[in-house]
């Protein structure tokens, strides 16, 4: 079963972001905005472990800091990762630990985010 077209993502730089389908394959989907700067990958990987992967991508041109007459094009991506055996845990079971680690990192408006990100550890 497929992720549905298009996906949305919650704003970024401005309001919610349309993503349509712009690519599908056997285990993977991958939408993009119209301009290219956000682009969300889903992808399974199958083995002795079962991989998934969520894969946000965004992009934007920016000053140059060492020349500032000029821009240059800057990208970051956020994702997660989720590997566990073929057998021994259910799919509301891994669902659990998933919402336990967005919990943990959104709990106090981001807070855990913001310290991972600052490089605390």
């Amino acid at each position: 079963m497929a992720f549905a077209d298009p996906q949305t993502v919650a704003s970024i730089s401005s309001g919610p972001t349309s993503l349509p389908r712009v690519g599908s394959s056997a285990n993977g989907g991958t939408f993009s905005s119209n301009d290219g700067t956000v682009k969300l990958s889903v992808s399974s990987a199958y083995s002795k472990r079962t991989r998934r992967t969520v894969r946000l991508e965004h992009a934007k041109v920016a000053a140059d800091p060492l020349t500032s007459a000029q821009n240059l094009r800057y990208s970051g991506t956020a994702y997660l990762v989720t590997d566990f055996p073929v057998t021994g845990y259910t799919v509301a079971q891994q669902k659990e630990i998933v919402d336990a680690l967005v919990a943990y990192l959104s709990a106090s408006t981001g807070a855990r985010i913001t310290q991972l990100l600052g490089g605390e550890n």
